[in-house]
This record gives C-alpha cells, sequence and structure tokens, in this order.
C-alpha cells in the first residue's frame, strides 16, 4: 500500500506571491515533519522555482500539483506568478486565477485530500472543498494586527470608533472608502471586502495565522473573540538561512565580513515592490548622509524595456561618493544569511511580513520604511514600533520620504544609545523563537487531528462580530 494513504493528505493551496508561496512551504515542510502528506498546488512557474528548496528529506513526502490558468492574451504563463510581475498585470493575474474554479476542483476530486490549506485570496475554494466534504482551513501569512485593524476600520465607516490607537496610520496609507479592500492587496475591480469576510468566515473551526503570541498575542485573542474561531499561530516560519542559495553570495558575505559588528544595515524592499524615482532618490541620499555601512538590493520588474542601468538609477557620482562603505546589489540577495551575520545591526524594511519574521528572528532592529498602497505594511510598522523592536521613518503629509528622517532613524536604532533598548528587544524576540522551536506547529497539528477527528464537516458559518 502507497505509505502516502496511511497519513494525513494535506492540499495547500497559496496565492502566486513570493511571500505567500514561501510561508505555505515552510508551513508544509513543518507538516511533513510531523508525518503528514502534502500536495502543494501552484502554477508551473511558482511549482519550478520552489521544487529545488526541498530536500531530499522532505521529497518522499510531498507532490506537486499544477494549477493550470487560463491563458489570456495580456498574461503569458511565465506572468502567472508575483514575482516580476508588472503592476498594470495583477488585475489580470487574479482574474485568471478566479477563472481556475473547475480546474482546481478537478485537483481536489483527484486526488481527496483530508484537509484543504487555503490563502486569503481564494475564498471559493473552501467552497469547493466543502461539496466535496472536504474540511478546509485559512492559513493567512501576514500580521493579526492586520483584520484586525481592517474589521475595524470597516466599522469606524459605519460612525464605531477605532479601539486601539497606535494603530492610527498617516492619511497618505489611508484607502477611500470606495477603494478600500483587502487591506490594500487585492485588485480595485471587485468586491474585494466581503471576499475576503468569506475567506475567514469559511474556515472550519480555526484560523492558522502567521505569528507568535509574544509578539501578537492580544490581536490573536481579539481575533479569536471576533471571528468566533480559534486562532493559531504557526510561528515565524522562516526559512533555514543554511538553504539560501544565490550566486552573489559569496562575495556578499566576504564584503559583509570586512565590516564591525553591528556596524551595517541591509537595506530591501520585498520582491514585488519597485521604487518610484523619488523614493530612491530620498533612500540614497539619507544612507550616504547616515555614513551606517549598507547592502541596498534593488529591483526593478522583469521585462521592463525602460529598465535604467544601476549606475543611472541612483544619483550622479553616487557609487564612487559611497565607496566601500556601501554594496548595490541588483535583483536578489541572501536575506537570511545576511540578517543573521554578525556585522548587520539594522534592517531597513518595507515591513513586508515576511521580512519581519526574518528580521526578529535573528534579533536584528527594524528601520521601518512602509511603502504606499500597501496597508498591511505601515500597520506592520507601527506593530514594530508599539512593541519596541524597531522604529519608523515617518513621511511627510504628501507621503514623500524625506532623507533627513531617514538619517535620524537609522542613527537611532543603529548607533544612538538611546536605540540599546530597540537592540535588546529584538535580542529578546529572537530568544523566544529559538526557545519555542516548534511549540506552535505541535499545536496546528493538533487542531488538525480535531478537525479531522469530528469528521471533516462541511463549512458552517459561525456568529462573526462585525
Amino acid at each position: 500500500m502507497d505509505t502516502k494513504q496511511k497519513r494525513i493528505r494535506v492540499l495547500m493551496f497559496p496565492w502566486l506571491a513570493h511571500s505567500h508561496i514561501s510561508s505555505f512551504l515552510e508551513l508544509a515542510k513543518k507538516l511533513m515533519n510531523h508525518n503528514l502528506y502534502v500536495y502543494f498546488c501552484s502554477t508551473a512557474t511558482n511549482l519550478d522555482s520552489i521544487k529545488p528548496k526541498i530536500s531530499p528529506h522532505h521529497s518522499l513526502s510531498i507532490q506537486f500539483i499544477e494549477l493550470k490558468l487560463p491563458l489570456l492574451p495580456e498574461l503569458p504563463s511565465y506572468y502567472h506568478t508575483t514575482k516580476g510581475l508588472p503592476t498594470h498585470l495583477l488585475n489580470a493575474l487574479f482574474k485568471a486565477v478566479e477563472m481556475s474554479g473547475d480546474g482546481f476542483a478537478t485537483i481536489l476530486k483527484t486526488h481527496n485530500p483530508d484537509l484543504l490549506i487555503y490563502d486569503l485570496h481564494q475564498p471559493w475554494a473552501p467552497t469547493l472543498a466543502s461539496s466535496l466534504n472536504i474540511p478546509a482551513i485559512l492559513f493567512y501569512t501576514a500580521s493579526a494586527a492586520g483584520p484586525f485593524f481592517a474589521f475595524h476600520a470597516w466599522k469606524k465607516l459605519k460612525g464605531e470608533e477605532f479601539p486601539s490607537p497606535e494603530f492610527y496610520i498617516n492619511d497618505c496609507f489611508m484607502p477611500t472608502k470606495s477603494s478600500r479592500n483587502e487591506f490594500g492587496r487585492t485588485p480595485p475591480d471587485s468586491s474585494n471586502t466581503e471576499k475576503t469576510f468569506q475567506a475567514f468566515r469559511h474556515s472550519l473551526d480555526i484560523i492558522l495565522v502567521k505569528s507568535f503570541s509574544e509578539l501578537e498575542g492580544k490581536y490573536m485573542d481579539y481575533l479569536s473573540i471576533l471571528l468566533n474561531k480559534k486562532v493559531v499561530p504557526t510561528g515565524p516560519l522562516v526559512r533555514d538561512a543554511i538553504e539560501e542559495h544565490h550566486e552573489n553570495e559569496k562575495e556578499i558575505l566576504e564584503w559583509l565580513t570586512k565590516k564591525r559588528k553591528a556596524s551595517t544595515v541591509l537595506v530591501s524592499f520585498g520582491s514585488e515592490y519597485y521604487l518610484s524615482n523619488k523614493e530612491r532618490e530620498a533612500i540614497a541620499e539619507g544612507l550616504e548622509l547616515s555614513e551606517v555601512n549598507f547592502i541596498w538590493v534593488l529591483r526593478f520588474p522583469v521585462g521592463d524595456k525602460d529598465k535604467p542601468k544601476l549606475e543611472e538609477a541612483l544619483p550622479e557620482g553616487y557609487l564612487e561618493r559611497i565607496g566601500e562603505r556601501g554594496l548595490m546589489v541588483e535583483g536578489w540577495a541572501p536575506q537570511a544569511k545576511i540578517l543573521q551575520h554578525t556585522s548587520i545591526g539594522g534592517f531597513v524594511s518595507h515591513c513586508g511580513w515576511s521580512s519581519v519574521m526574518e528580521s526578529l528572528k535573528f534579533g536584528v532592529p527594524i528601520i521601518a520604511m512602509p511603502m504606499l498602497m500597501h496597508i498591511d505594511q505601515p500597520l506592520n510598522a507601527r506593530l514594530v514600533q508599539d512593541v519596541g523592536v524597531g522604529v519608523e521613518v515617518k513621511r511627510g503629509k504628501d507621503g514623500s520620504l524625506e532623507r533627513e528622517e531617514i538619517v535620524k532613524v537609522i542613527k537611532q536604532v543603529v548607533g544612538e544609545k538611546d536605540g540599546e533598548n530597540i537592540r535588546n528587544k529584538a535580542r529578546e524576540m529572537s530568544n523566544h523563537i529559538k526557545i519555542k522551536r516548534d511549540e506552535e506547529v505541535d499545536e496546528v497539528v493538533q487542531e488538525i487531528n480535531k478537525i479531522l477527528h469530528k469528521g471533516g464537516l462541511k463549512i458552517h458559518d459561525k456568529k462573526v462580530n462585525v
């Protein structure tokens, strides 16, 4: 008999973004370590990129399932991922995924998993699973503070007061009533709010959240009450640095090793955000004036015909002026290996949730620089500041970055005595993560067993207090 038939079989269905896929893949590895068998469903483009990340140890416990998207003239197959996707094609990708329901239903019927773990952006997936008597649970790959804020932002539109003043964010980040959607991330031409709520409501009994109680305990407790479902943290789910392999990592790490302990900042804004010319200029000038060492990972959209050369994208003479104090890296860098290096003293980050988790795992304080049009990032930045592991770079009233503010925050976090509390708090969070190891995943597996023991009931919408 096939050994996988003796084990709980889980189908994991992440959204097509790099951070979502990475989070699902790390959770998959943890579940496989608990003797669960995983079907991992995504597009061919994404599967090709993650298959090399599976160790021989895990290869016998996972099967990759291709989700075939309908071919749209504006969306060739190499764009069936958000990695390198031009911003104007994001709506087309959402549309293609929504049109793939029949294909996904066939996948469910063919493999008949014991459980579906789905993502926020596929609220229709649990309905399909329910029709086949397959229980489904949501894995939310961002902070618990995000839905906490979103539910109350909508309540405020109805005249209710927002309960948590530390999460007030600059008006330049706030969407209007007509455009407010899934924390700023889903396409503006769909009924996103109701779909977002559906994704939470349709999760059976529990909701998995990529977080840990020392960081977000009060928000997870609140969401459990609000949603009438148990919110179960998975832990940070950070990929082991030893698993990272980049062609330029030797050069980067050799450069970093020459720097003093905690004297250098990593500057990176995620895999899907491309800086505007004004943002790039302000950051470049801020780094130059800060007088700290830095590694700056700079990205441009894949296939951009107007992509500038590196020296053209920076202020004139910039590379010559910074000299050995700065290292410019175009494209990708081994982020985890850089963050765990002793020469790193801070992380200038957009505060994407996966980057926040990586920074805290390695005890690196955060210079929080969230980007416009991403409501989750300023929320994460406020959370980082509220718990004392970083400081937010405040934008001007018009939303612009100002070099003087960048300099001030970098020096505060990395160099000044006032920043010692921040650095200590970041190390404290790192110690919590190390001590707990996989305690959160142990609870996840226990909750999955409870659901399956109940017989895999169909989706039922418990009362949600929103």
